[in-house]
């Protein structure tokens, strides 16, 4: 009894001493993203996740459905645009914005050989969108700095993603504003041409998506959160600063790789957010409600936790 009694002292010693790892149960993390360049890193967390633990990724189609499986706990972070956590947080839903995800990757289109050569000229157009978008609000901010009124001046039509190249190129619409690839691929295919970036830094900017953890989570977890944050910090790094293997593996979702790097300088892989990124989101949150999309602004002390990338931000 005695002998085991010192084995067992002396193990403990050898664990407080950093000589004999300490038992660690193994956890599997699910990530929730989308199958595009620009919402990438999740694929990557394996290789820069510590302490043993596995990430599942599992791929959705639009940032709704993963926020539902967050919700529900069917995930531990997804992705999702930094337009719909606003909305999500002005319904009451506890969601957290803890990193950034990606900038930029918005372009209008238009026919190539179309009349159109300025925004001015998209009177009487007709321009497809989808609602509830980034998109849709970089298409009105971009419309009323104009002086156009996109109830009275344009022609809105809902298309889906997929769809809008198709459209353009046999007439059913004049532009749209929408995601990378497919303004590259209407390039590419020679019937559209990039009439517009509508980015406008002195408001919005160029933000797109976040992360996204419960605020359960954050109470619950707060090193498992800290622990995501620093896993997709560190993809996203070695990412930017590799982009020929960030654009390989997102060849693998099934757009060519020439047309990734036709597209890549209009997509921004990102991870941080600091004060600047938080004024984005209120100047985005004031033209949301101005069109009605929200009816207030949401409680940004509860909607964006910058804890997490501060901590990371310190760190070699």
């Amino acid at each position: 009894m005695k002998r085991i009694r010192f084995r067992r002292s002396l193990a403990a010693l050898l664990i407080l001493t950093g000589l004999l790892p300490a038992a660690t149960s193994a956890r599997t993390l699910r990530v929730g993203t989308w199958k595009t360049a620009q919402t990438i890193q999740p694929f990557f967390y394996a290789e820069f996740m510590e302490g043993g633990d596995k990430v599942a990724v599992f791929p959705f189609t639009n940032p709704a459905d993963q926020k539902t499986a967050l919700l529900a706990g069917s995930l531990d972070m997804c992705g999702t645009t930094i337009v719909h956590a606003i909305h999500a947080s002005t319904l009451g839903q506890p969601v957290v914005l803890v990193a950034a995800l990606c900038n930029k990757s918005s372009a209008l289109v238009v026919k190539k050989h179309g009349a159109v050569q300025s925004v001015q000229d998209l009177r009487g157009q007709r321009i497809g969108y989808v609602p509830g978008t980034m998109h849709e609000i970089l298409l009105r901010e971009t419309l009323t700095r104009h002086r156009l009124s996109p109830e009275k001046d344009v022609t809105l039509l809902r298309i889906d993603f997929f769809d809008m190249g198709t459209a353009l190129a046999r007439g059913d619409i004049d532009a749209f504003l929408s995601g990378e690839p497919f303004p590259t691929l209407a390039v590419r295919k020679g019937y559209g041409r990039i009439l517009a970036y509508p980015y406008y830094g002195e408001s919005i900017g160029t933000i797109n998506a976040g992360m996204l953890v419960t605020r359960e989570m954050i109470r619950q977890k707060p090193d498992t959160v800290y622990r995501l944050v620093k896993t997709h910090a560190r993809a996203t790094r070695y990412l930017t600063g590799n982009r020929e293997a960030w654009l390989a593996k997102a060849a693998t979702f099934g757009t060519d790789i020439d047309t990734l790097r036709a597209a890549a300088d209009n997509m921004a892989l990102t991870w941080d957010m600091d004060k600047a990124f938080v004024a984005r989101v209120k100047a985005l949150a004031r033209r949301m409600t101005a069109l009605g999309i929200i009816e207030q602004e949401p409680d940004y002390d509860r909607l964006i936790d910058l804890t997490f990338v501060g901590r990371v931000r310190t760190e070699p």
